[in-house]
């Protein structure tokens, strides 16, 4: 190999490792700290029990924020938790008549209050329905209620950003000095091998790019001096609660005994038979919450898996039953004759062949009765169709096609769990994906279907439930606090909703050709600001959207701007496989489809023209 080459990568590699261990060093340097706890005490502080779990879980947001918060607001008076019997699992929260003022409320403290009276049917709800049914809402609340915790925190000077501007300004200078390295590197390369000119420059910007995302990620949280402080304290409330045996054997509905001590030994890790009731998470899909017919009460749920004709069509089942009856026939003719059940010739070798075709036939045999069996059940499954109305309890995708190299996977069936009011167990249907997105969990649906084969055949939504409400709009914050997205980095709002509001939810998904969802906000590392449309059935993201201005945008714009030319768009538009770029002034549109929709790239241009006008630059003169 040429020395120069050597030269150069040597170069090149002990520059990003040198950023990589400066990266490494200020990752140990600021760490949260562990506080040695204070003495044991009773007493509590004025921080809410949110905040108080962000300090001894060393500034880090855990479930107990949420749980401790509802039980905080019982302990206010806010709602009401009742056990009927000796089992806690069936405690159920209730609404008071006439509530406290919820004026003064946190953001967060208001977020689960509205969750718990979103879900409350005659002013009550079982305390395990809190618990979600789609992934996707689960993770939203859930990533903005942290979000509000840590602004809350922030704003009562209890907690920082780990990676403050400093640190990530030395960082960024760093990955200054590496990327000119990487860019002397190519630039000698592309001389002594004829490359493109402008290679150089593209890996230099692409290491910037690269460097300056990870400088900007912040991992989370850090401690303050009077966070170190009030995290002594609290952690000497948890060692004083667990001095105590019988508090981490209290069930949820003893905080009408206990008060805020239960709430606040809830957020320290101190009830472990409260906080193993308590959750606010994905539930199980199995054991299901229905208030259909106007009470609650539980569904268990069963979800075919293994055998073949469970959300079949019947011209598949047909044809697969004439197949085994043809093959099952044949076999009988050919080896019928043969059929010795205790052979008797002492020639070893007509012995062992009697054997074979006696276990051909047996083959046989079942074949013809399985294949008549099918085609019986599958005759009298048309003929005996009928209609269900109930409560839509779980939608999850079920069955997809296969996955090729130019095909990816797409689902084509559905599990469907509705209750109908006949009885506590029920076992999901199979819902063809076209409909999947016209529902959500908590409708009353109307379904035309097939009993043996579990199949929907016709589906319609009769009403829309408790659950369409309790989705926040995406690109809004219900608080005045600064959106912290994840890792804690502080983003800006105007430039999410700026992105939601560049296509219609009706546009994209004209243009993929599927139903989608309405936009997502994705808290993404580095200067990118951007939103996720996801597919109506699945929920699998489909098309992402980025916009940004400035050097960034230069950036985006210099790696983006090849393919196919496409006239007319804004300033300039360029289009390449899964993705397109639109620039108009000094705003960058970027544009890629994502997963199962990676082959519909064909409108992409006409999504770009309807989103040209909606650009600031575009209504400013541009």
């Amino acid at each position: 190999m040429d020395p120069r080459l050597l030269l150069d990568l040597a170069v090149s590699a002990v520059a990003l490792a040198a950023w990589f261990a400066a990266y490494g060093l200020v990752r140990v340097l600021t760490r949260p700290a562990s506080p040695t706890p204070a003495p044991a005490t009773m007493e509590l502080g004025t921080e809410p029990p949110a905040v108080v779990s962000l300090l001894v879980s060393r500034w880090s947001v855990t479930e107990d924020a949420a749980e401790s918060t509802l039980l905080d607001l019982a302990a206010r008076g806010f709602v009401e938790l009742r056990q009927p019997d000796d089992d806690p699992m069936r405690t159920t929260l209730h609404l008071p008549p006439t509530p406290p003022d919820d004026s003064g409320l946190r953001p967060y403290e208001r977020r689960v209050l509205d969750r718990v009276r979103g879900l409350a049917v005659d002013g009550m709800v079982p305390l395990t329905a809190l618990t979600f049914r789609d992934r996707a809402q689960a993770k939203t609340w859930n990533r903005r209620l942290r979000a509000q915790v840590v602004a809350d925190a922030r704003a009562a000077g209890l907690s920082r950003r780990r990676f403050g501007p400093t640190v990530t300004s030395l960082l960024t200078a760093a990955a200054v000095v590496v990327a000119v390295a990487i860019g002397i590197v190519v630039w000698h390369y592309s001389i002594w091998h004829q490359a493109e000119e402008n290679l150089a420059i593209e890996a230099g910007t692409a290491t910037f790019a690269a460097l300056t995302a990870i400088a900007g990620l912040s991992p989370g949280e850090r401690d303050t001096p009077l966070g170190r402080q009030v995290a002594a304290r609290w952690l000497g409330v948890r060692d004083w609660l667990r001095g105590h045996e019988q508090f981490d054997e209290l069930p949820p509905a003893s905080v009408a005994i206990w008060d805020r001590y239960l709430s606040y030994g809830a957020a320290v890790g101190a009830t472990r038979l409260t906080s193993t009731v308590l959750d606010l998470g994905m539930g199980d899909r199995r054991l299901l919450w229905s208030s259909y017919g106007g009470t609650w009460h539980r569904v268990r749920v069963r979800y075919p898996r293994f055998s073949a004709r469970y959300g079949q069509t019947l011209p598949k089942l047909l044809l697969r039953a004439a197949i085994s009856i043809a093959v099952g026939g044949f076999l009988l003719k050919v080896f019928g004759a043969a059929f010795d059940l205790v052979p008797t010739s002492a020639d070893q070798a007509e012995r062992a062949f009697a054997f074979v075709a006696d276990g051909i036939v047996v083959v046989g045999l079942v074949l013809l009765v399985s294949g008549g069996h099918t085609l019986v059940r599958g005759v009298t499954d048309l003929v005996t169709e009928r209609t269900v109305t109930g409560e839509v309890l779980w939608l999850e995708v079920w069955r997809t096609t296969g996955q090729g190299e130019d095909r990816p996977a797409r689902p084509w069936l559905h599990y469907l769990a509705v209750d109908d009011g006949t009885g506590d167990r029920t076992t999901a249907w199979g819902l063809p994906s076209r409909w999947a997105g016209d529902c959500q969990d908590g409708d009353l649906v109307t379904i035309r279907v097939r009993p043996w084969t579990r199949r929907v055949v016709a589906f319609s939504v009769v009403g829309h439930g408790r659950s369409r409400r309790l989705v926040e709009p995406i690109g809004t914050d219900q608080t005045s606090n600064p959106v912290v997205e994840r890792g804690g980095r502080a983003g800006s709002p105007q430039a999410g909703r700026r992105a939601a509001g560049l296509f219609t939810v009706d546009e994209v998904g004209q243009a993929l050709g599927l139903p989608v969802r309405p936009a997502e906000r994705l808290d993404l590392p580095g200067p990118l600001t951007a939103v996720q449309f996801r597919a109506a059935g699945d929920g699998r993201p489909v098309l992402a959207v980025a916009t940004l201005s400035g050097v960034a945008a230069q950036w985006v714009w210099r790696l983006n701007s090849r393919g196919q030319e496409l006239p007319g768009i804004g300033d300039e538009a360029y289009a390449s496989g899964e993705r397109a770029v639109l620039r108009v002034r000094d705003s960058i549109v970027l544009v890629r489809v994502l997963g199962d929709a990676r082959d519909r790239t064909a409108r992409l241009p006409w999504l770009l023209a309807q989103g040209t006008a909606r650009l600031p630059a575009a209504r400013d003169g541009g």
